[in-house]
């Protein structure tokens, strides 16, 4: 939701193939922050055995998420959406979700030409 804060069109990408209704620069951004976001939140959700067996169903050759296995994971990443972190170039407290949207301005600001794009990378 992020994209539709600037002035990105979200049909434009760069990494992934634009399609009809395919929203593909979300997919590009969504790439940046995997591993830092949902990875991480996955993994914790397991580990914590809060999202457990009974929260799959079995469908042809894989599974998927039943309902009452959405709830956790959606209310999950939305409280990971607002834990903030230190930005060390801003030098304050960011939300990861803000942090998308910085993101965001860092690509606008390669298009104009104003710097050269460098994807977020997180500070360990």
């Amino acid at each position: 939701g992020e994209i539709y804060h600037t002035q990105l069109s979200p049909e434009i990408s760069y990494l992934h193939e634009p399609g009809e209704r395919r929203f593909s620069l979300a997919l590009d951004i969504a790439d940046i922050f995997k591993p830092v976001l949902v990875d991480r939140m996955i993994f914790s959700l397991l580990n914590t055995r809060q999202l457990e067996a009974g929260h799959f169903d079995m469908v042809l050759n894989g599974c998927r998420l039943n309902d009452d296995g959405r709830k956790i994971v959606v209310k999950a990443f939305e409280a990971k959406l607002q834990t903030t972190l230190f930005h060390r170039r801003l030098k304050r407290h960011v939300s990861y979700q803000r942090l998308l949207r910085l993101e965001c301005y860092r690509l606008i600001r390669h298009l104009v030409g104003e710097e050269a794009y460098r994807a977020f990378h997180m500070w360990w």
